[in-house]
């Protein structure tokens, strides 16, 4: 049966015979058949046929929901009982919001790596919202986020602390000042990231507080645009300071903390509340946990 839907789910992903038939290394007679014999186990199509392409029934779409489940939960128990008779090892599917991902994610890899070399980490990149909808179905082992995060099924826990400051391009005329008074910032315009962002969640909430909406505002879906349209003299931004080390050195972008209202966000890990923990997952928590210091860069 475990091999049944690995078939099945192949040529549910793939939405054809011939595709799905390579990627298993089988041949294509070989994968009808196990699909004619999972059909008549339940005794009902699960799979429409055409000359082009090949598409879930209602009772397929009900076996792949829970096929993916079962796969799952059966690999997890592959990698429970191998740690249990070997070192850690394999695939850790790592999923990071952008600030965390493009700016710190890469030294804590490097370093881990080092240290756990037979681990093999593969890594995602997407906004807060959108790695933990990728936790929750299974498809990632942990993910790092700076966003707010609350779901009955899902572990949150807040790993390091995160300040963020406004962001002004050189030649601006705040460029000689270190910080800025609230008031000053309403008449900006300002550059945020897209919603579902955990820094763009930080900036509602700093508009809010602030009792202001920005008159212009302009929408992108990383922060390396983000600061690239501050540069270019679009606008101001909310950002991490960890985000604009290079740019503080190489003079393009002045940052300003905003006078009586620091604001700091907190980095959180997250895993699916059901999911067995690995023992390269707890090693990785542990890891970013006790040595987050070096890797800021």
């Amino acid at each position: 049966m475990d091999n049944l839907l690995t078939v099945f789910a192949a040529v549910a992903e793939k939405k054809s015979f011939s595709r799905a038939a390579e990627e298993l290394h089988l041949t294509q007679p070989g994968v009808s058949l196990q699909i004619q014999a999972l059909e008549k186990e339940y005794g009902t199509k699960l799979l429409e046929r055409t000359n082009k392409s090949v598409r879930l029934t209602k009772a397929g779409e009900i076996l792949y929901f829970h096929a993916k489940q079962i796969m799952h939960e059966y690999d997890q128990a592959k990698r429970r009982i191998d740690d249990l008779v070997h070192t850690a090892s394999g695939r850790l599917g790592i999923g990071a919001s952008y600030t965390f991902g493009e700016y710190i994610l890469p030294y804590v890899v490097s370093s881990f790596r080092l240290k756990y070399p037979d681990i093999v980490p593969a890594i995602t990149i997407e906004n807060t919202h959108q790695v933990a909808d990728q936790i929750m179905r299974r498809e990632l082992d942990v993910g790092i986020v700076e966003g707010e995060l609350e779901h009955p099924n899902l572990v949150v826990r807040p790993f390091a602390p995160d300040a963020m400051v406004i962001i002004v391009p050189a030649g601006h005329r705040w460029t000689s000042w270190t910080q800025i008074d609230p008031k000053e910032l309403e008449t900006e315009p300002w550059i945020v990231r897209e919603p579902g962002s955990g820094t763009r969640e930080v900036a509602n909430h700093l508009f809010s507080d602030l009792g202001f909406q920005p008159k212009s505002m302009m929408e992108f879906g990383s922060t390396q645009v983000v600061k690239e349209a501050v540069e270019a003299g679009l606008g101001i931004a909310l950002i991490s300071e960890r985000a604009i080390t290079k740019e503080r050195i190489l003079g393009t972008l002045h940052p300003l903390t905003i006078t009586g209202h620091p604001v700091i966000r907190h980095f959180s890990w997250v895993t699916h509340r059901a999911q067995f923990h690995t023992k390269a997952l707890d090693l990785f928590i542990e890891f970013l946990g006790a040595r987050m210091q070096q890797f800021l860069p």
